[in-house]
């Protein structure tokens, strides 16, 4: 895999800077790509883009990135809903192909098992996943995907 898809092996680095302003989440770097593709054009009038950013991976906080400079995105100010912050079966798991939680529980229901982790990685290999524009997380979906379906497999 391509991309933001592939194995990367990078140096651990200890971050001491920032935390979310909302609830002290440390968060993840983003890559300012990732913002301007999905803030709400009012949000993104509000975008700094020489700032650094990070994603609050916290599930129940409202904020979604947030600044060096302590400046906030909210789930308000995205065009998608946000999976690593929503309960809502329709929400995207798979920003690029389509696949949300309900469709996975569905095809996992109707034949015991599920196509998503093997179409997606399919694509990803075909060069074909846009994740750094269309998911919130600016990162690929699989680890996703792996933690739904073994959730899907345990309930079962």
């Amino acid at each position: 895999m391509e991309g933001c898809c592939a194995i990367q092996i990078e140096p651990i680095k200890f971050d001491f800077g920032y935390s979310c302003p909302e609830c002290g989440d440390k968060g993840r770097p983003m890559k300012i790509i990732t913002l301007k593709s999905l803030l709400v054009p009012s949000a993104l009038a509000k975008l700094e883009p020489s700032v650094s950013y990070k994603m609050c991976t916290n599930k129940a906080c409202s904020v979604v990135y947030f600044s060096e400079k302590q400046d906030v995105f909210e789930t308000k100010d995205m065009k998608v809903e946000v999976y690593t912050k929503s309960d809502d079966e329709d929400c995207p798991v798979c920003y690029c192909f389509g696949w949300t939680k309900k469709r996975v529980i569905q095809e996992f229901e109707e034949t015991g098992r599920t196509t998503a982790l093997e179409e997606i990685i399919v694509h990803t290999k075909a060069g074909r996943c846009g994740c750094e524009v269309n998911n919130p997380e600016g990162s690929c979906c699989i680890g996703n995907i792996k933690r739904l379906l073994e959730s899907i497999t345990k309930e079962g």
